[in-house]
């Protein structure tokens, strides 16, 4: 049998429904969308279409949506293409549990003289929204916060930070990339949202940088890509129009799975295999558990590594462990560790992540290869301690 996938953070299955709409973009429907003949003007309207789901998935309207290679590229757009936009060096404010795309753009910027705020988490995971309404100072550019963690799952109070920061002139980003599926946008009211196809059942390479054109704080941005000036030339390069087209099929899937009861299906089975791990006693989860995305945990395992345990349960449960591999080595993550875990904690954590196509055979079937794994090592650890007395 084949493991049982629990890294749907990491990245999900392309829906069936997603492949049979982007395939015949590989093959007969093979044009530029930026061309003016038939076959481009026919690649043109479905990436019109497509543009349309996508922007239906969050409640925008579809000119706001300028497509790019993923969340990264649109974390990069939106806080380097604001911050470009400004001829002296301001202000950010962030928080220090961000994706990695959000804090390498943070620390570049702050190597070119901008003053940075990371807003720390409470153990729960969760900023305060009036600490970071505090932080703001007038040369403040952009307030970036995400929607759901990528490690822990948690979500953030997204919707009263824009509410406020809009109140107060100040644009807000969110990285929502985790959430499109599992969590409702629509009415989330930033001014920026980056999105990702493949971690809700579309393709790789293909993400969204939703970018608000009405109202006020009026939104600028300089573009990171420079060329044909597609995208409202905010993103040169081809668009890709078969991704482009499964994305805006896996957007429409996410809204309907909002609509059938998808997120609370899948609390159900997080909270079903929780308590079978707990049983094993020792079990820690880290960051809360009422304000979460419904397919996630981060625990740990008292007396286990999660890279022994990974590397045990691998034939049976694919997962990740909750910290970071750069050149061989593993560290301690920085987003557990800015919840407060020590070194040994973090680097026992195993973040699992829940998928549509997740069952409760599968849950008992993960919860019982965890249980044997654990227990074995937790045996073996004994042992040793034993043997150097």
């Amino acid at each position: 049998m084949r493991p049982v996938y629990l890294d749907h953070h990491a990245t999900t299955p392309c829906a069936p429904e997603v492949v049979d709409a982007l395939v015949p973009w590989l093959r007969e429907r093979f044009g530029n969308a930026a061309s003016t003949h038939a076959h481009g003007s026919l690649a043109a309207a479905a990436a019109d279409r497509a543009r349309e789901q996508v922007a239906a998935a969050v409640g925008r309207e579809a000119d706001e949506v300028v497509f790019t290679s993923g969340a990264t590229e649109a974390d990069n757009l939106a806080v380097l293409g604001v911050a470009a936009t400004h001829r002296v060096p301001g202000h950010l404010i962030s928080t220090a549990v961000e994706h990695s795309a959000i804090r390498a753009s943070l620390d570049h910027l702050e190597r070119e003289g901008w003053r940075i705020t990371r807003l720390q988490p409470g153990p729960d995971g969760r900023i305060v929204v009036d600490e970071a309404l505090r932080a703001l100072r007038p040369d403040t550019a952009l307030v970036s916060v995400m929607t759901a963690n990528h490690e822990l799952g948690t979500l953030q109070p997204v919707r009263e930070l824009a509410r406020a920061c809009r109140e107060r002139g100040a644009l807000f980003h969110t990285d929502a990339a985790q959430a499109l599926g599992k969590v409702d946008l629509r009415g989330l009211d930033a001014d920026l949202v980056s999105l990702s196809a493949h971690k809700a059942y579309g393709p790789q390479g293909i993400g969204a940088l939703v970018v608000r054109r009405r109202g006020r704080p009026r939104v600028a941005l300089q573009p990171r890509m420079l060329g044909g000036g597609q995208e409202r030339g905010l993103r040169s390069g081809t668009l890709p129009v078969a991704l482009v087209v499964g994305f805006g099929a896996a957007a429409r899937l996410a809204l309907r799975g909002l609509d059938e009861g998808e997120p609370a299906r899948l609390a159900a089975l997080r909270d079903d295999l929780l308590a079978r791990l707990r049983a094993l006693g020792g079990v820690h989860v880290h960051g809360t558990l009422t304000h979460r995305l419904p397919h996630s945990l981060n625990l740990r395992f008292d007396g286990v590594v999660a890279g022994e345990l990974l590397s045990r349960i691998r034939g049976e449960v694919s997962c990740s462990v909750g910290s970071a591999c750069a050149s061989g080595r593993v560290a301690p993550s920085p987003v557990l560790k800015a919840i407060g875990l020590t070194d040994e904690e973090a680097l026992g954590a195993v973040r699992l992540g829940l998928g549509r196509e997740t069952t409760a055979q599968d849950v008992e079937r993960a919860a019982a290869a965890f249980s044997h794994v654990v227990t074995e090592l937790r045996a073996a650890r004994v042992d040793r301690v034993a043997a150097l007395r």
